[in-house]
């Protein structure tokens, strides 16, 4: 995702399988269960080992809970000495287990970002039970305090039982575990474990079923869901008019490049080029947090393929890549910090003035989000960068964009100030902890010593999701993100800057952080800051700027933004 917020997912992505094995127990092909507690409750996972005649190891992934009978591909897979190592590579996941013998299962590791423990048992999942006559996609309003939240309902028997799940658009979570759901008759009932939450209702004919959603210290409302055979919110069924489709108008070169200070790392991308002789101009385009593939895509959109189209279009070169550890490029996401990424940039920049295409003193950064915090990291130890295009980048320090972000965000998904005040408390301690924690291990013993058993109770946290904060806040990433202030960067830019925000931004607020810009560049001559209305954080045109409208709009990238930062860099370094 390209906010700066990161968020945890388990997405199922086809990969080829390509495996090695040795050693372990006997016989290691076989069906393999476990599950992963998350922030949207437990995830189940079957790994099913094949073994060939040669001992090689292939395996498959199943998530009956997101995705039931889906066959998933495992990139790689080996066994040496007890030690069984899982990749799956499009999604920048790694497992990483080791054999008890006593308890005759594998427990680990599973890394994507956050790192989490994962036990393997022998054999399938118990199955679930089968509840008969209510497969299918259901729809919903719930009104939370004068907001109304989208609910979607899904239901799927399999030969594993029937598999329920719930997606919260506006909350933009997905695959919410949805337990004990059960029919008597025209009676349906489901609990949502995350959120202590119940349903109770009434089939009134095959497509209608109306009840009463119930959560703790909230109202309880009348819910009607009505089941339709598709997601109307599903990323495929919306259109995406900017998309630009073959033959371009001009170069597009699938490279590869090293960075020369991280073995292993090699970084995939496009490089687009104007007609024209050219040398020209270049924008490296940096994304936001999580792991991004070089279109920057999310939720269909592609606003970096969007983008690289129109400024190339416009005589300007452009350069995106994927992440590392993601999509075509190699290496560890998961260990990866924003000081990492900011070496991949400028790895980036390294190759670029290796291309006679392009102009050496006309090589600049557009990063959006958190592409907007790697960019000047990056240019302190590059001076080579000619400009710094900020989109929705940060201003402030990160332990106020986390405290704003979050504030902002809840309201618009219906909490109260009542809601909002008792967990905000809790919230600064804990970042403010990680932000000063000299080690993971140190930023754990103080994350557990804030949260007493009446903090977790005031927030709603059980022993399970506490690990799972706890997991989420001790990466690299995150401790080295909540330390991070532009004060110690930004100034220190010479060259021309463009800071762009959107008026809606929830996720980096437009005004704070644009006035912050402003301020730590003020002995910079050539500074050009702009507010834009009614755009949000992805730069759409927004009603509200809530993350839930990001899939819901057609538009990618508004095309005054794009005209404004192709007009200023031609401005400064059209050579015609």
């Amino acid at each position: 995702m390209s906010s700066i917020t990161r968020w945890f997912s388990l997405c199922i992505v086809l990969f080829a399988s390509v495996a090695s094995g040795s050693i372990g127990p006997d016989p290691i092909a076989d069906d393999w269960h476990g599950s992963l507690t998350i922030p949207t409750g437990e995830l189940s996972i079957i790994v099913t080992i094949k073994s060939a005649d040669d001992g090689t190891l292939s395996a498959q992934l199943e998530s009956p809970d997101q995705a039931p009978g889906q066959k998933i591909p495992i990139s790689e897979i080996s066994l040496v000495d007890d030690h069984l190592h899982i990749v799956i590579a499009m999604i920048g996941a790694k497992i990483e287990l080791d054999w008890d013998d006593d308890q005759q299962h594998f427990s680990g590791i599973f890394s994507q970002g956050a790192q989490l423990p994962i036990t393997l048992s022998r054999g399938l999942p118990d199955k679930k039970p089968v509840i008969e006559g209510l497969d299918g996609t259901w729809n919903a309003t719930v009104n939370r305090n004068g907001v109304d939240l989208r609910l979607i309902l899904h239901i799927n028997t399999t030969d594993t039982g029937t598999q329920i799940s719930l997606d919260s658009p506006d909350m933009m979570t997905n695959g919410i575990q949805v337990t004990d759901l059960t029919r008597d008759g025209e009676r349906v009932s489901y609990k949502i474990p995350v959120s202590s939450g119940s349903f109770v209702g009434t089939l009134i004919d095959e497509h209608t079923l109306e009840g009463t959603w119930t959560i703790p210290d909230q109202d309880d409302a009348i819910v009607t869901f009505v089941r339709t055979n598709t997601d109307p919110f599903a990323p495929v069924d919306r259109l995406r008019p900017q998309v630009p489709t073959k033959p371009y108008p001009y170069q597009s070169i699938d490279v590869e490049f090293d960075n020369p200070l991280a073995p292993g790392v090699t970084l995939a991308g496009t490089l687009t080029i104007p007609e024209g002789n050219g040398p020209f101009a270049c924008a490296i385009l940096l994304t936001g947090s999580g792991a991004q593939d070089r279109n920057e895509t999310v939720f269909g959109h592609q606003p970096f393929l969007v983008l690289s189209d129109y400024l190339t279009r416009n005589g300007i070169a452009v350069l995106r890549y994927d992440d590392r550890g993601t999509a075509q490029s190699t290496g560890d996401f998961s260990q990866a910090t924003s000081a990492d990424f900011a070496t991949d940039a400028n790895a980036a920049f390294k190759f670029l003035m290796t291309r006679k295409e392009i102009a050496s003193d006309a090589i600049g950064f557009v990063g959006h989000s958190e592409g907007g915090l790697v960019a000047p990291i990056a240019m302190k130890d590059n001076p080579g960068v000619a400009f710094l295009v900020m989109l929705a980048g940060p201003g402030t320090p990160s332990l106020q964009i986390v405290k704003s972000q979050n504030r902002l965000i809840a309201l618009s998904q219906g909490a109260s100030e009542e809601d909002i005040a008792q967990s905000e408390s809790i919230n600064s301690l804990i970042t403010i902890a990680v932000a000063e924690s000299t080690s993971s291990q140190d930023a754990e013993d103080k994350i557990r010593a804030i949260m007493t058993p009446q903090a977790r109770e005031a927030l709603g946290v059980d022993e399970a999701q506490l690990d799972m904060i706890v997991a989420q806040s001790t990466t690299p990433w995150t401790r080295y993100f909540l330390g991070y202030d532009p004060a110690n960067f930004l100034p220190l830019i010479a060259q021309p800057i463009l800071a762009l925000n959107g008026e809606l931004d929830l996720q980096v607020p437009a005004i704070e952080n644009l006035e912050g810009i402003a301020k730590l560049t003020s002995t910079n001559p050539d500074v050009t800051i702009h507010k834009l209305d009614e755009l949000n954080h992805m730069f759409q045109h927004s009603k509200t700027g809530a993350m839930g409208e990001y899939n819901d709009i057609e538009e990618t990238f508004a095309p005054e933004a794009m005209d404004m930062i192709a007009q200023w860099i031609n401005a400064r370094f059209n050579r015609e």
